[in-house]
């Protein structure tokens, strides 16, 4: 009979060693996450107003993390990039982005 993977000890050692990797950005999505969909409640929107925004929030968080690291951050920003993404939302965000690069090519 073959051995199942999830009942091996190098099976959840891998896998805690990838939590311990990848913490500070796990950290970060739910802290997106968990804001955004709270802030969707505050506001009164629907159960897919906030699934959309909490996932939107979560994977914007995690393609930023790399973006800390890149500008010498400590990884432990993460989790405050994530709180203050998911405050700010997707739509905010996204005319920040436009301003911002509105600005740099001079429009």
């Amino acid at each position: 009979m073959p051995k199942m993977p999830e009942k091996s000890p190098e099976f959840w050692a891998a896998v805690l060693a990838w939590l311990q990797q990848y913490a500070p950005s796990l950290y970060a999505f739910g802290m997106s996450a968990a804001i955004a969909v709270l802030r969707v409640i505050y506001g009164g929107g629907s159960g897919r107003q906030m699934l959309l925004e909490g996932s939107l929030c979560g994977l914007t968080t995690l393609s930023l993390v790399p973006l800390l690291e890149w500008m010498g951050l400590p990884q432990s920003m993460a989790t405050f990039a994530g709180g203050m993404v998911g405050f700010l939302g997707t739509e905010k965000l996204r005319a920040l982005a436009t301003q911002w690069a509105a600005r740099k090519v001079g429009g």
